[in-house]
């Protein structure tokens, strides 16, 4: 064979290789796919997972998004491809929350409003969302729902009478002393929303929430976290509730930042996995000496961090700080404003010479010129310093060296087993213990196997793309890391916050949309080898027929080849938020025998149905007519 020959083949074997291995990169992981999600290329504050909702009952979810401080946007699902963000209501907005509360066949929205740091005291504001695509305003209920800083808004029927009731929680205002803030209305049944309770006060950002179940008798519980202990609220289906956490937890459990309830080994009990870790502190740097990226966060109050050498110019990255502080920046040692054009609500770069930002003042009363002060003080070196009342991030390229920060080490998240009348502590079992920063998670079903698994976002640290944590249940042998998923956050300058699951394009493969503090959106599409070889049913849950119950809250139970599963409809990870996922996903294992599905609605109404091994799909209750 000749050397052209030779040649040729080798470079022919190499395009094969390299098809292969692309083959094995792009259909063995998780694939960012922006052509089926045109996001916002901003990077924005966020605020906890988007809420999952059919809000147009066209049989594709929709998303709701919260941009902290912009605005709500909804993404139309059109067949599989999400529309652009549209705006819905912009402004301070918190929890969010989905259902037909008033059974008029539209689902409703609920928005909790923030009270700008208690300046500005508002209520929760309702939508409904027409089956044409409208958003219509409502107006308050003859009592209104009371004024607050609005954090936490949850659709969840708190009686057992299929109607759907509210929880409604304020970050606690200082004029209120001490009373609890924590509002739960009961649903009249004639379309108002009328306060019946409160729970226990909560401490500064102590009102997130996680419902379900732990006892398993039917009555939605509550454990509530984010500031001190986690409490664990036993509901008596009658508006009230117990705190039981002493009685209920194996021990005490802090710095929670996120909780999901997931039935680890399909025993049909609830079990219950912490995410924990640390926020970042204040003054707290980050710096890379391979690629010499230097991060920051500071808040409230005087800072200086030491002088960054970087040379003629200072180029920082995704600089970010809310109002009052998101456009007062002084440059040199005249203390000049820096003047953007645009807005300033988003993450800015801005790029300094050193001969336009010449020294440093002396003696600056930050106090009394409030802001940022940035100044070229010599020898390469630029210094940034000041007063902020907001949080304040940014990223710096091209630093030559920073002194060396010792940073706390992440802390362990926490699967507590439930054994019916009590948890305990089964991490280390189920191979879950980990010491990362950790801030969120999502369940499902993620390679079909027919047990349920856990994908857990990273708080990060500003200087690195942030790789998520996958665990893929396999069963009697607990949790297995999968490696190289592909689910990374690449902006700098993020930190990550949400995560929540969604099928959106009907494959049978469950997807996840991931949301950074300070960052993007970003849409992964499932392309597991296992979630395509395996097989699923997806149950998709209506109202019931009978007494017209509400679809939200209700349990999913199924049953082949002798697994058994149970998934309950508005199931989340979200801190403040609920969503309204009627389709029910589950792996199934591929034995030919028939599946049992049985949902049991909040009033205890049951609805079962056996489906022939194959089926992909089936409807539990009434399915309401799309109208335009």
């Amino acid at each position: 064979m000749n050397l052209k020959k030779k040649l040729k083949n080798t470079v022919l074997s190499l395009i094969t290789t390299a098809c292969c291995l692309v083959s094995i990169y792009s259909f063995g992981q998780f694939i960012e796919v922006k052509k089926d999600f045109p996001r916002q290329e901003k990077n924005l504050r966020k605020w906890d997972a988007p809420v999952v909702a059919d809000l147009d009952q066209d049989g594709y979810l929709d998303l709701l998004i919260n941009d902290h401080g912009y605005g709500i946007q909804v993404c139309w699902n059109n067949k599989g491809k999400f529309a652009k963000p549209h705006d819905i209501i912009m402004g301070d907005l918190h929890g969010l929350s989905a259902g037909d509360f008033d059974q008029d066949g539209n689902i409703e929205v609920i928005m909790s409003r923030g009270g700008g740091s208690g300046s500005n005291a508002r209520n929760s504001k309702m939508y409904r969302v027409t089956k044409g695509r409208e958003f219509i305003g409502l107006p308050d209920f003859s009592t209104p729902l009371a004024l607050m800083r609005g954090r936490t808004v949850q659709f969840i029927d708190m009686n057992n009478d299929g109607h759907l009731d509210l929880l409604n929680f304020a970050f606690p205002g200082k004029e209120k002393k001490g009373a609890s803030e924590n509002y739960v209305y009961e649903n009249d049944g004639k379309g108002e929303l009328v306060l019946n309770s409160t729970l226990p006060a909560s401490k500064t950002n102590g009102q997130k929430s996680l419902v379900t179940d732990f006892n398993g008798d039917a009555i939605f519980d509550i454990v509530m976290y984010g500031d001190g202990n986690v409490k664990l609220y036993k509901g008596n289906g009658d508006f009230t509730f117990n705190d039981v956490s002493k009685k209920v937890l194996p021990y005490d459990i802090d710095h929670v930042n996120g909780i999901v309830e997931i039935d680890v080994d399909n025993d049909g009990d609830l079990d219950l996995f912490f995410n924990r870790g640390l926020e970042f502190k204040k003054g707290e740097s980050f710096f890379d000496k391979q690629t010499n990226v230097w991060g920051f966060f500071t808040k409230r109050g005087q800072f200086q961090f030491d002088d960054l050498e970087t040379g003629d110019i200072l180029n920082i990255e995704n600089f970010q700080s809310q109002w009052p502080n998101n456009d007062t920046y002084y440059i040199g040692e005249a203390s000049y404003d820096y003047e953007f054009k645009g807005e300033t609500h988003s993450g800015k770069n801005i790029r300094l010479v050193n001969s336009n930002a010449l020294g440093f003042p002396d003696n600056a009363d930050y106090n009394a010129k409030r802001g940022y002060y940035i100044g070229y003080v010599g020898n390469n070196k630029w210094r940034l310093a000041g007063y902020l009342f907001a949080p304040s991030t940014g990223i710096v390229r091209g630093v030559k060296n920073y002194p060396a920060e010792n940073h706390p080490k992440g802390l362990n998240d926490i699967l507590l087993e439930n054994t019916g009348k009590k948890f305990k502590d089964a991490t280390k079992k189920f191979n879950l213990y980990n010491e990362a920063h950790t801030v969120a998670t999502t369940v499902a079903d993620f390679d079909n196997n027919g047990f349920q698994d856990l994908l857990v976002i990273k708080r990060g640290d500003l200087i690195h793309e942030n790789e998520s944590l996958v665990y893929l249940n396999k069963g009697t042998s607990g949790f297995k890391q999968l490696k190289n998923h592909n689910i990374i956050s690449t902006e700098l300058g993020a930190i990550g916050m949400a995560v929540e699951n969604i099928d959106y394009n009907k494959d049978g493969r469950v997807d996840v949309v991931v949301g950074n503090e300070r960052g993007k959106w970003h849409l992964f599409k499932n392309d597991l080898v296992d979630a395509k070889t395996n097989s699923y049913l997806t149950v998709e849950v209506y109202d019931s027929t009978k007494r017209n119950v509400t679809a939200l809250g209700a349990l999913v139970t199924i049953s082949s080849c002798g697994n058994k599963q149970v998934r309950r409809i508005g199931a989340t990870g979200a801190q403040y938020s609920l969503s309204f996922n009627n389709f029910v996903h589950f792996g199934i294992a591929n034995c030919g025998e028939p599946i049992k599905v049985k949902v049991k609605y909040t009033n205890g109404y049951i609805i079962e149905k056996t489906v022939n091994p194959g089926i992909k799909k089936v409807l539990i209750g009434k399915k309401k007519i799309k109208v335009h």
